[in-house]
């Protein structure tokens, strides 16, 4: 059986920015380190984290007075800022710096007057966190019906932003009808979207064309990973969302002579080599890996991390 790897695929930079945060906290302050929401969408990236003293709570209120805290890579509201603020918290904010820049933009555009919509998915933790942060209505748009739906005017001044974990081509059709609606509407240019998200769509609809069924690597409530198995399916191969290689039916391979394999931003390349593994124990496997764009993005770690060692954590300043 022959194994194509995407490429790109798997952690992104600022999944590793969040990840190590956690980590570096954990060694300069000592266990236990609180997380506010999980750090990114994967359960093994989680109980890992857990292993090493990181504590995962959905509420500050769940958190001891004085202990270090870690806002999650999605993001959080402006009113959790607040009550962290209040109770004195030490904080990490481990956002990521693409959807602390999404925050930025709609800040901007309410500032000049303009009605905000965002571009995203209910419920999602950085939609959560990105209505949360600015200080004025945010309407929320899913699909184009909703654009359509929409109670307002169409000489509205109007702007959009979009969730990071959508792409150019998942957004083009919403950001079509809406500038089809309003005559005076403003958004972020195509190359502010999410390097990772748009990469890692691109990296599946080139596998989907030398493979005859493909793997993605991620967890269930992770959104990019999901989007990643729908691209392939829309692409017309068969294409499964699986966490690792405990997951993998031999009814999905029967048949196929190649199988490609990708991940979601939030799933580490062991995970993928699990599912390599598992494929290994059903017979021969040769991998190679399809070639594709290289992704060279660091993010800059808070200085709190990056300084001389400090002894207590009540010296981590609020960042």
């Amino acid at each position: 059986m022959k194994v194509v790897l995407a490429q790109p695929r798997g952690f992104c930079a600022g999944v590793v920015r969040a990840v190590e945060i956690v980590e570096r906290a954990l060694q300069q302050y000592g266990a236990p380190v609180y997380v506010r929401h999980e750090i990114v969408h994967n359960k093994h990236v989680v109980e890992n984290l857990k292993t090493k003293g990181a504590r995962f709570v959905e509420e500050l209120d769940e958190i001891p007075a004085g202990a270090v805290t870690v806002f999650s890579a999605h993001g959080v509201a402006r009113s959790v800022e607040e009550e962290a603020e209040a109770r004195k918290l030490p904080v990490l904010n481990a956002t990521c710096p693409l959807v602390t820049k999404v925050h930025n933009q709609g800040k901007r555009y309410v500032s000049q007057g303009r009605t905000l919509i965002l571009i995203g998915h209910a419920g999602h933790p950085e939609v959560e966190g990105t209505m949360g942060q600015i200080k004025a209505p945010v309407i929320l748009v899913q699909n184009e019906d909703d654009v359509a739906k929409l109670d307002l005017a169409d000489d509205t001044p109007a702007a959009y932003i979009t969730q990071t974990t959508l792409s150019v081509d998942d957004t083009k059709g919403i950001i079509a009808a809406l500038e089809r609606r309003f005559i005076d509407i403003v958004g972020p240019d195509t190359r502010d979207i999410c390097y990772a998200t748009q990469n890692r769509q691109a990296a599946v609809r080139d596998l989907s064309k030398v493979v005859d069924v493909i793997l993605v690597v991620g967890a269930k409530n992770s959104s990019n990973s999901n989007r990643l198995r729908e691209i392939g399916a829309e692409e017309g191969v068969p294409s499964y969302l699986i966490a690792d290689g405990n997951e993998l039916d031999p009814a999905w391979i029967d048949g196929a002579n190649v199988v490609g394999i990708t991940a979601g931003a939030s799933a580490p390349e062991v995970l993928v080599d699990d599912v390599i593994d598992a494929l290994r124990r059903i017979g021969p496997v040769e991998v190679t890996t399809l070639p594709g764009r290289e992704e060279r993005i660091e993010f800059r770690l808070p200085v709190e991390l990056t300084g001389p060692r400090k002894a207590t954590p009540q010296k981590v300043s609020v960042s």
